[in-house]
């Protein structure tokens, strides 16, 4: 009797070893659960953190620089000045080398020397190169004079050497006042008070950059896109640097200056990789808290992820077709506006494509180009106006949102060249094609005036030109998302030589992962058959062993 009571007692505990450990392993289980969870949770869930080294940079350009000089109260400047180069006399009379450093920049040589792989080392600028906007100022120098900082630039016999054809006026004005004339090679408006202008003058705000910047191309955000009179006074929205309820930032506290040598390529005309202005100057080259969006750094640039749009508030412009130019009603040049009031068609400039709220192309970039040179035969088409240069294999090179403008523009059918027309002039009858409506005229006045021959022979060629994007910094809730790349149909779907995540296909790797998945799984269901099994054998096994002592115990 004593033996079966102890059989039974044997029984029982068995069983209940087997119920404590189905509730060991339910217990396990609910905690590694728990774990997984709280993991996925703190990976997913981005907890507020304070940057800063962002604070720290917000609090520095919160403090703007106070004046120490009040021109108001200097003696030299209380006379009435009867010309603009009375006015550069009197700042030369206090800043006795200023004018020396203006002369070897760039904003007043309209070139520089750089070096060109396969062109070598020459000066380049807006006096040797071509774009396919108002496509060139040689033979138009009065009108694109406006956007120089020199008074007098009436044609190519313009003084370089001259110190008081420096405008000082048109980069230092705090008045808001200031305003070069139209058409007026870089005098000022005859409306500008000299005087007042004079006493006003300081450090370069955004009014004063913009003056040329914002309007280059004949209007509003015409070229850039990224560049446009709203950013005078603007949102967070638009531009978080700019934005007057934000950082409220000038040009110059990026572009800074030493002697006058203002960093930062715009790669219509500079070629080089050096002096640029970055993001990378106050934001360091690990400026998130996520490690893999700093290695994203390495390959893709802040403006890529940063800029999702341009052209937020004004359109840019997308197109312009010289080839429509010249066409007339009732004998006399017209226009057109769409809807929104942007020019569609001009009979001076042809017609033309405006876009708002663009999304960016992409294009690999080293901070190295080129451009086509006045006299630079055609090899393809479309024609580059500039090359930027980059790939993924180039360590320099980065992914970079551009803005791409597209259209035709005259050349010589026999030469295979690009054209430079003389398009302005204050007189008919001086072959000027926005007075007469002559291509052929044009075409022999502006190649004359550049010493390249022109055969009589034009046409009309496609090209297209680059132009990189890095305004209009939007918040950072606006910044892509990972899935805005890594998709089939994402933003970089047209950007090649490269394998991306997410967006390419390899048959190889795709062949290997599908196989790592399923034996993954097959061993996932293995695994946990062999246990069952084995917990069946187990079962089986102990309850064979009772009932065998149980037979025992009855014999």
């Amino acid at each position: 009797m004593q033996i079966k009571i102890t059989l039974v007692h044997e029984f029982d505990t068995n069983k209940n070893l087997q119920t404590m450990k189905v509730m060991h392993r339910n217990i396990l289980f609910t905690i590694i659960a728990i774990l997984v969870v709280l993991i996925l949770v703190n990976v997913l869930h981005e907890a507020p953190t304070y940057n800063l080294k962002l604070e720290t940079l917000k609090q520095e350009y919160a403090i703007k620089p106070t004046p120490s000089v009040d021109h108001s109260k200097l003696e030299i400047l209380q006379q009435n000045f009867e010309t603009p180069q009375e006015v550069t006399a009197a700042c030369i009379s206090c800043h006795t080398e200023t004018h020396k450093e203006v002369m070897a920049s760039s904003h007043w040589n309209w070139e520089r020397l750089s070096y060109v792989e396969g062109r070598g080392i020459s000066a380049s600028g807006k006096n040797t190169l071509l774009n396919n906007f108002c496509i060139g100022s040689n033979s138009n120098q009065q009108a694109c004079a406006a956007c120089h900082i020199g008074f007098g630039m009436n044609d190519d016999h313009f003084d370089y050497k001259n110190a008081l054809n420096v405008d000082c006026m048109v980069c230092h004005d705090n008045s808001e006042e200031y305003k070069k004339g139209t058409s007026m090679a870089g005098y000022p408006d005859r409306t500008v008070n000299l005087q007042k202008v004079a006493q006003s003058v300081g450090t370069p705000q955004r009014n004063n950059c913009g003056s040329c910047h914002f309007f280059s191309g004949g209007g509003n955000n015409v070229k850039h896109g990224d560049l446009e009179v709203a950013q005078l006074s603007t949102t967070r929205d638009v531009d978080v640097h700019m934005a007057v309820n934000g950082m409220n930032m000038s040009c110059v506290d990026c572009h800074t200056a030493e002697n006058h040598q203002i960093i930062g390529k715009l790669y219509s005309v500079s070629t080089n990789n050096t002096d640029r202005a970055t993001c990378e100057q106050c934001h360091t080259n690990t400026p998130h808290f996520s490690h893999v969006l700093n290695r994203h750094g390495s390959k893709v640039s802040c403006q890529a992820c940063h800029i999702p749009e341009y052209a937020k508030v004004n359109a840019t412009k997308m197109a312009w077709h010289w080839s429509e130019a010249g066409k007339m009603k009732d004998g006399e040049p017209y226009h057109e506006e769409d809807s929104i009031g942007n020019h569609r068609y001009l009979s001076m400039k042809g017609s033309f494509k405006w876009e708002q709220n663009v999304k960016p192309d992409y294009v690999w970039f080293n901070g190295t180009a080129d451009q086509y040179h006045l006299g630079d035969s055609i090899t393809s088409v479309p024609v580059q106006i500039n090359t930027l240069y980059g790939n993924y294999s180039d360590r320099n090179s980065k992914i970079i949102p551009v803005k791409i403008h597209v259209g035709d523009q005259i050349y010589d059918k026999e030469f295979k060249r690009l054209i430079q027309p003389k398009l302005y002039s204050e007189n008919e009858g001086d072959s000027a094609f926005w007075k007469d409506f002559d291509w052929e005229k044009a075409s022999i006045a502006g190649m004359h005036e550049v010493g390249l021959p022109f055969s009589g022979n034009y046409g009309f060629v496609e090209t297209e030109m680059y132009w990189p994007v890095n305004h209009m910094v939007a918040p950072k809730e606006q910044a892509l998302s990972c899935v805005e790349c890594h998709s089939p149909d994402g933003r970089l779907a047209g950007l090649e030589g490269f394998y991306m995540p997410g967006r390419d296909r390899n048959k190889t790797l795709d062949t290997a992962g599908t196989w790592l998945i399923v034996l993954a799984l097959l061993a996932v269901v293995g695994h946990g058959l062999t246990r069952i099994i084995s917990t069946i054998a187990k079962d089986k096994y102990e309850k064979q062993v009772i009932d065998y002592r149980q037979e025992d115990l009855t014999d």
